[in-house]
């Protein structure tokens, strides 16, 4: 496993640019499966969770040209396969977004229970009842999953969660079955819309998405399509953060400012200083204090769960108490052991909230990222840590950020990574 090696106590200063939205491109890159011509796709970020949805793609059929590139061409012609690579899926939970796809494509479709970060439990309940509505058939066996459909058909769906796979899945698969297919309580997250916005450029009929209720309506056959990637948000709130913490001062562009409303929000009530303008956000030097109510996560368009961890960073520097809750997930806190160890004060209510007083001085430690999310926080912390900290398995880190360690360092941090 790779180790980042950072000396903390330099505030960041200098202008980035926002990647490619993470949980946009995954369900956009399964999407392709549904037709048989070229499909081009800008602005990919360059993050390992692209390229093993790839290579999953490639074990398919699937033609890929530009991997690395934020410039990637998908041919689906040659996708002759409904079995997925079960090492592979065990890397990637967003490769259930291709049942949905498969199942239109070729009536059948074989996986493994999918992987990824372990947060608690994640159940995939609300993709089969989806699923099942259009016709499909699911079978279970210990930690593998088939599923066939005779004869797909338009349905009303209604989803038990607001999940964001399980609306892509039913969106996607809906897409291609005949009749009209109305999804309620379906997730209103911008990838969501995103996805439907590259369906639609497909040839697919769809209204609603964006809110919580999307009608569907079946056709054919898709074609393909050229689609940009929208910006993601989680990176910006994470290098807005990582600013603030530092003290320093730091652009970023290619934003979207709708997607940031309630992220500046609870940013703002904790003394984050910014200036929000033509597509770019500055984050100045900036006195931190506690936010006046506790930072709570919920669905779009509240806080995002996956920026709860590098706010509980923030949340560590800033002047007074702040309850940080995220009921989402079982053991997204989990993580609150290792900024104590590097001397944060924080007492772990129970698994789903965390009680922060600060500031506090942080010291740099040898850590391990236990996942995506919550190894960023720890790369936050150590950039505001004083001395050296060594985080362990950023493989995972770099599952979902692109190019961490080169973009870090053009804003004047310490880092370098080694094997």
């Amino acid at each position: 496993m790779a180790k980042f090696i950072i000396k903390g106590g330099q505030p960041l200063q200098g202008e980035i640019k926002v990647s490619g939205n993470k949980n946009a491109i995954l369900p956009i890159m399964a999407a392709t499966v549904l037709t048989s011509q070229k499909c081009i796709l800008e602005n990919v970020p360059q993050i390992s969770d692209v390229e093993v949805m790839a290579r999953i793609l490639q074990g398919i059929g699937a033609r890929i040209e530009g991997l690395g590139t934020p410039r990637l061409i998908i041919d689906p012609e040659n996708v002759s396969q409904f079995v997925l690579d079960p090492e592979l899926v065990k890397k990637l939970r967003a490769s259930v977004l291709l049942l949905g796809p498969l199942l239109a494509r070729f009536g059948k479709a074989r996986m493994r229970h999918p992987g990824g970060c372990l947060l608690g439990r994640r159940a995939i309940g609300t993709h089969f009842d989806a699923l099942t509505a259009l016709g499909a058939k699911i079978v279970t066996s210990e930690e593998n999953y088939e599923a066939k459909v005779r004869q797909s058909h338009g349905a009303h769906i209604f989803l038990d969660e607001a999940s964001v796979t399980a609306t892509e899945n039913a969106m996607m698969m809906a897409s291609l079955t005949s009749g009209v297919t109305m999804i309620e309580d379906a997730a209103c997250e911008p990838y969501v819309e995103d996805l439907a916005n590259f369906l639609i450029s497909m040839g697919a009929q769809i209204e609603g998405a964006g809110t919580n209720r999307i009608r569907v309506a079946g056709v054919k056959s898709l074609s393909g399509a050229s689609h940009r990637v929208l910006p993601d948000y989680m990176d910006i709130g994470t290098f807005a953060i990582a600013a603030a913490v530092t003290k320093g001062s730091v652009t970023i562009t290619g934003v979207r400012e709708n997607d940031l409303q309630m992220i500046l929000l609870y940013l703002g009530r904790m003394g984050v200083k910014y200036q929000l303008e033509n597509g770019m956000l500055k984050i100045l030097p900036s006195e931190l204090v506690a936010a006046n109510a506790k930072i709570q996560t919920r669905p779009w368009p509240g806080f995002p769960t996956d920026l709860m961890s590098p706010l509980i960073v923030l949340a560590t520097q800033a002047q007074g108490t702040t309850l940080c809750h995220d009921w989402m997930y079982e053991t997204r806190m989990f993580f609150v052991d290792k900024l104590i160890t590097m001397g944060a004060n924080i007492t772990l209510c129970d698994p789903h909230r965390a009680l922060v007083v600060g500031p506090s001085k942080l010291k740099g430690k040898e850590l391990e990222s236990p996942d995506i999310r919550a190894g960023m926080a720890l790369v936050v912390a150590a950039l505001c840590a004083q001395g050296e900290s060594v985080i362990d398995k950023v493989e995972l880190i770099e599952r979902g950020y692109e190019k961490i360690e080169e973009r870090l360092k053009s804003l004047g941090a310490d880092i370098k990574r080694i094997a």
